[in-house]
Order: structure tokens, then C-alpha cells, then sequence
């Protein structure tokens, strides 16, 4: 696979909207393809449904999937109170969360540069457990409607007793980095005469047809936020 080419999307920029890249988020492999812009992170953040996070304990290194949501510079996770992981990251252990897209295959002349085009970011930092019930509540509707925008309107909100079953972290988006790649592959100029077709094959993603539930009255109408429904990639940049 590809290990040596410099195609890049975003160069490294220091200004204001600049997250300062530390010694354990600055991109050593292909530099120049990272990103410390705050707006490319946030919205490559915001275009995801799912994160993966990972931490360690007791020597033994997990990494467990999870919807987020970003509200201004903090990743919010949720999950069960009884979450492993949510209790390990709530008691100061050290986690590191990813986001990754992938934008479509890069298919080289050469096996060695072919390659995939991709937007990730990765955060580094110690999480805090949201105690505060409106902090809590404010979340979990941020959550429910970046997964879907406009849900929270049509829907039972929360009780007591399920707010207090459900654990949401908080993470500071301090200490963080991005890397991207597009274009077409980057072949050894010797390459470049093959009679071999490189290019790339861009991927798109994109919802289906909603299905009903098996006990939902027939007599219910289907509203607009899931008639039109859009996945977070496929609405547009959410930065703010």
C-alpha cells in the first residue's frame, strides 16, 4: 500500500482557529497531509454517526464503538451506567478517540501506491462524567438529533430513571489532530507508461427507504425527519 506520497488537503496552519498540535497528536507519518484547523476537525467530527474509543485497563488495551455528538469544543459519549468503558473514562483513565471516513479507493499502477482516500481525526485526553441533569438532558437531545435532526420534537424524552442508567462523558477537544488524503494516486514516474488503468472509486453513503415497525399503527404518518432523512456526511458541515 501507499506509504511514501505527500497528496494533500490540508496543509499544517497555525492561526487562531488552530488547535495547537502537541507531541503525541502531531502527525510524524506524511505531515503534511494533517490537519490542526479547527473547523476541518469539527467537521469531520460533525459528519460522523459512530467513534471509536480506547483505553486500557490493567495492561489489557480495548477499543469499543459509540455514537457521539460534538457541542462546541467537547465530544460527548453516552452509554450504560454499567459501560465499562464509561466508568474506566469517568474515573481519569486515559482514552484516545478516532473518527474515520472513508472517501474511496486509490488504484495505482503499482500495488505499493495504491491507496484510499480518507478524512480522520484523533483525540487525546482524559474524559469528565456530566453529573449535571440539564447538562445531562441538553446531551442527550444534542445526541438524538444530530443522529437525527428533529426527533427530539416527536418523541418521550428521558425520565429520571433512565437518565440516571445512562452515562455521558465529556472530552475537550484540546489536544487533537486531523489527517486527510484525495486526489489520484501518486505512482512512481517509471509507472506512469504501464497500460494499467489507475484512477479512483469514489464512495458515496447514503440512507435508505424508512421501515416501518411491525407494531406501529398504519394510520401514523410518516414525518418530514425521516421522510427526507439525510445522513450527518450528506447534510453539509455542522461547525460552530
Amino acid at each position: 500500500m501507499e506509504e511514501t506520497a505527500e497528496h494533500v488537503s490540508h496543509a499544517v496552519n497555525l492561526n487562531n482557529n488552530t488547535i495547537a498540535p502537541t507531541a503525541r497528536t502531531r502527525v510524524k507519518r506524511l505531515p503534511k497531509r494533517a490537519s490542526y484547523d479547527r473547523d476541518a476537525i469539527y467537521s469531520i467530527l460533525d459528519a460522523a454517526l459512530v467513534c471509536h474509543v480506547g483505553f486500557a485497563l490493567g495492561g489489557q488495551p480495548y477499543v469499543i464503538p459509540t455514537l457521539h455528538v460534538r457541542i462546541a469544543d467537547r465530544l460527548y459519549i453516552h452509554g450504560s451506567a454499567a459501560s465499562r468503558m464509561l466508568g474506566a473514562a469517568a474515573e481519569g483513565t486515559p482514552i484516545a478517540v478516532t473518527v474515520t471516513h472513508i472517501d474511496g479507493l486509490v488504484l495505482a499502477r503499482s500495488a505499493f501506491h495504491h491507496s484510499v482516500n480518507y478524512r480522520s481525526v484523533v483525540i487525546l485526553g482524559a474524559a469528565t462524567l456530566v453529573a449535571d441533569p440539564v447538562e445531562k438532558f441538553a446531551v442527550m437531545k444534542g445526541l438524538i438529533d444530530h443522529v437525527t435532526p428533529g426527533r427530539w420534537d416527536h418523541i418521550r424524552h428521558p425520565n429520571d430513571k433512565e437518565l440516571a442508567a445512562t452515562s455521558v462523558l465529556s472530552i475537550p477537544i484540546v489536544e487533537a489532530s486531523a489527517k486527510l488524503r484525495s486526489g489520484d494516486p501518486l505512482d512512481d514516474e517509471a509507472d506512469y507508461a504501464m497500460p494499467v488503468w489507475a484512477g479512483q472509486i469514489p464512495f458515496t453513503t447514503k440512507s435508505l427507504t424508512p421501515v416501518f415497525d411491525a407494531r406501529l399503527d398504519p394510520s401514523t404518518p410518516v414525518p418530514a425527519h425521516v421522510a427526507e432523512y439525510r445522513l450527518p456526511a450528506n447534510r453539509g458541515a455542522r461547525v460552530k
